[in-house]
């Protein structure tokens, strides 16, 4: 893993989007700094777990950026059978990121120093859902968690389960002072034309595509974790020889947990109240920890409304 200088810090936190109309092609490029380190550092993750979940948050950055419901709700969710990792639970909405992971740290510590997707997971499943706030919908994909990252695993999602050819690519390296910083692009080809007409995918090739993946394959991991390098920069360097290459919406980037007092009072309001009252100590208060970061807060019962 590359070790960043530790005046790099002029592109980092942003998703910015872009597209090819001639090779009926979108593309999403994002780097996680600060935000990434604050979910991180409520957790003391060790560096394989850690690595995990910067991976999941810059896949959550990636496809959460390009909904264009801006209080859609998009989750990435992992299960595993009998792997190091029980849980992996990541969600964006509206440019906030945040996420956790549930583990076996005795299984952990037989595992290798840098272990494969399989050693953390065994037979596991990756789940992607969007939550669309404006119509009430909700749709998933679920999809093995097969080859070697969690990258490959979010690129079968979408050539399996939303069957558009798809590349997505995620580089991380660590700066002088030991933070994180992750990358990621997502390539995507489109469906032709008007409805009615046959999707891409059907067709037995597809040379836009093609083209398009390759120069992406060219993206270096080291590239897209470096912040001294604008994304401009890195979209610029794949598709320069373009005719016409349109940059979309730009995307600031946060870590953002929506556990507040009064929120975790409206989830309690939902039990009843000999149910409260069993939840409580003897000082009457109830504890409810929030997963996502870290945070305990007790709850009065008797202040939960009705």
């Amino acid at each position: 893993m590359t070790i960043l200088p530790t005046d790099s810090t002029i592109d980092i936190d942003r998703a910015l989007g872009f597209a090819i109309p001639a090779r009926s092609a979108r593309g999403r490029i994002v780097r996680l700094g600060p935000a990434l380190t604050q979910v991180l550092d409520a957790h003391a993750y060790p560096p394989a777990i850690e690595a995990l979940l910067a991976e999941a948050l810059v896949l959550a950055a990636l496809v959460g950026s390009t909904l264009k419901d801006s209080d859609g709700q998009l989750t990435m969710q992992t299960r595993s059978e009998s792997g190091v990792v029980q849980l992996l639970v990541c969600d964006y909405r509206g440019g906030e990121l945040r996420g956790y992971v549930q583990y076996d740290a005795d299984k952990l510590a037989e595992a290798p120093e840098q272990p494969t997707l399989f050693a953390l997971f065994g037979k596991g499943y990756l789940a992607i859902t969007f939550d669309l706030a404006t119509t009430g919908e909700r749709y998933q994909g679920i999809v093995p968690l097969d080859g070697d990252t969690l990258a490959e695993a979010a690129q079968s999602y979408f050539v399996q389960s939303e069957q558009i050819p798809s590349m997505v690519r995620v580089g991380m390296a660590r700066a002088a002072d030991g933070a994180l910083v992750a990358g990621g692009l997502f390539l995507q080809h489109l469906p032709e034309g008007e409805d009615g007409r046959e999707r891409l995918h059907t067709r037995l090739d597809h040379p836009e595509w093609e083209h398009v993946a390759a120069l992406g394959q060219t993206m270096g991991a080291d590239e897209l974790a470096d912040p001294a390098l604008p994304l401009e920069t890195l979209v610029w360097r794949l598709f320069n020889e373009e005719d016409d290459v349109r940059v979309l919406a730009s995307t600031p980037l946060a870590r953002g947990c929506r556990c507040t007092a009064a929120h975790i009072a409206s989830v309690l309001a939902k039990f009843p109240v000999e149910e409260r009252r069993d939840m409580a100590d003897e000082n009457g208060l109830i504890h409810v920890d929030c997963a996502f970061c870290s945070i305990k807060f007790p709850v009065a019962a008797e202040d939960v409304p009705a």
